[in-house]
């Protein structure tokens, strides 16, 4: 049979169960309690969007906070100091200069056998150098025989002195007696003719001439020899002058302390650098090789410029710091400022210093001269005093000061009266309080 004839039995279909979590609207009155709990919903949710965004926002204005650089106002001492850089010396300190020669070779250079070690103690008396001088001793040699034979040079010349005196005394006795003969013939000659007479007198005359000529060169050759013997006196003098100045060179060579202290030696340009004088170096003669200075005494030599002369004063106090030793810091005071400005080394003749000495108060082992310093001069000091950096300290267009004080997290500008101040620091007088913290700078927040 076709399917169309034959009828289908009818079937029903179970209720489906409602869906979770989707409302199902209530019948009647229901309906007003759905539509209000949709309205909480949506106001919690708005609250909690609403919260999220103001903590957002506060955080941020917390890190804009962050990156300020701030300060705290401080109460203590504000000081007002200048800053001078200079060296170290001693102030009871003698120089050991190289002899200067006064024999004739005065501009030999020196060469330094020994010498104590940089930076010993030495005593009042102790040879502390001793300088080659044996070619000078030498020479010394030399000259001491020149002076013997100076010496001798006067005994012989004596002596041929003496042999042609002799002759020439012998020369004048020959010649009294011719004379005594003449004046004999002459007496006797009366019974001569006239011109015989003439003759004997002629010849009487010409023998006084002769003697008398010879009396003279008696007194001439006591001049002669004597000058003869005062010109080799003179060259043994300066033998023996030459020989006694070498001589005294030869002493100084030796070269002791004369004061209990320190050894200090100076540098020199050795093979194209400095560095300091050492056993086996030449010296010039007047040159300073090495100082002896009183290390319980010492002072920074410092300069300053003719604009800021007026700030200082003797007996001003000052913080003195060492380069080589950072963690070094000693106490001193002004003790001498010059009078008069002298111009730098390599400077414009119109640039002028006045140097001035920093007295170190108290040792230390460790400061030696010619170390690099520098000198904090207190030019004035106030106790007791509320402090905060310069860069906190802002002016308006009227004049007035003001700092930024931090209020949790936000900035609050207030105005301030502030008094002295020095290079990093001013005081405040009034409108702040120390443990308050202050902006270094604008806050980015008030931008």
């Amino acid at each position: 049979m076709s399917a169309i004839g034959k009828p289908q039995p009818i079937t029903t279909q179970p209720a489906q169960p409602p869906v979770q979590g989707t409302p199902t609207p209530p019948a009647g009155g229901g309906m007003a309690k759905w539509l209000i709990g949709l309205v909480v919903v949506a106001l919690v949710a708005g609250g909690v969007y609403y919260w999220q965004k103001q903590k957002a926002a506060e955080q941020q204005a917390a890190a804009v906070v962050s990156v300020v650089r701030t300060a705290k106002a401080v109460q203590g001492e504000l000081e007002s100091t200048l800053r001078l850089t200079g060296q170290t010396a001693s102030q009871t300190a003698i120089n050991v200069i190289a002899p200067k020669l006064t024999g004739p070779e005065s501009g030999r250079e020196l060469i330094i056998l020994m010498m104590v070690p940089s930076g010993s103690r030495v005593k009042k008396g102790q040879v502390i150098a001793q300088i080659d001088g044996q070619s000078l001793k030498d020479h010394v040699d030399d000259v001491n025989d020149q002076v013997q034979g100076a010496d001798s040079d006067i005994r012989k010349r004596k002596a041929e002195q003496a042999v042609d005196m002799e002759n020439l005394l012998q020369t004048v006795r020959v010649t009294k007696a011719n004379l005594d003969k003449a004046r004999l013939e002459r007496k006797g000659g009366e019974t001569r003719t006239v011109i015989d007479q003439e003759l004997l007198k002629l010849a009487e005359e010409e023998a006084e001439a002769q003697y008398q000529q010879r009396l003279k060169d008696i007194d001439q050759k006591k001049i002669v020899h004597a000058a003869e013997l005062k010109i080799l006196e003179f060259t043994r003098e300066r033998h023996v002058r030459h020989r006694d100045r070498h001589a005294v060179d030869v002493e100084k060579f030796t070269i002791r302390a004369s004061m209990d202290g320190l050894a200090v030696s100076q540098p020199i340009f050795r093979s194209g650098e400095w560095a300091t004088i050492q056993q086996g170096d030449q010296v010039n003669p007047g040159q300073v090789f090495m100082k002896i200075v009183t290390p319980e005494r010492m002072q920074i030599e410092a300069t300053i410029n003719q604009a800021e002369s007026e700030v200082f004063r003797v007996g001003q106090q000052a913080r003195i710091g060492i380069d080589a030793f950072p963690g070094l810091t000693m106490q001193g005071k002004i003790y001498s400022i010059n009078a008069i400005a002298a111009g730098g080394f390599r400077q414009n003749n119109y640039i002028r210093t006045i140097p001035v000495r920093i007295r170190i108060e108290g040792s230390d082992e460790r400061v030696i001269p010619d170390l690099s310093g520098s000198v904090d001069v207190i030019l004035s000091k106030q106790e007791n005093v509320t402090k905060i950096p310069l860069a906190a300290v802002q002016k308006d267009e009227k004049g007035s000061t003001f700092v930024y004080v931090k209020k949790g997290a936000k900035w609050e500008k207030r105005t301030v009266e502030v008094g002295s101040a020095n290079l990093t620091h001013t005081a405040v007088a009034s409108g702040l309080q120390a443990g308050e913290e202050v902006a270094l700078e604008r806050p980015r927040s008030l931008s």
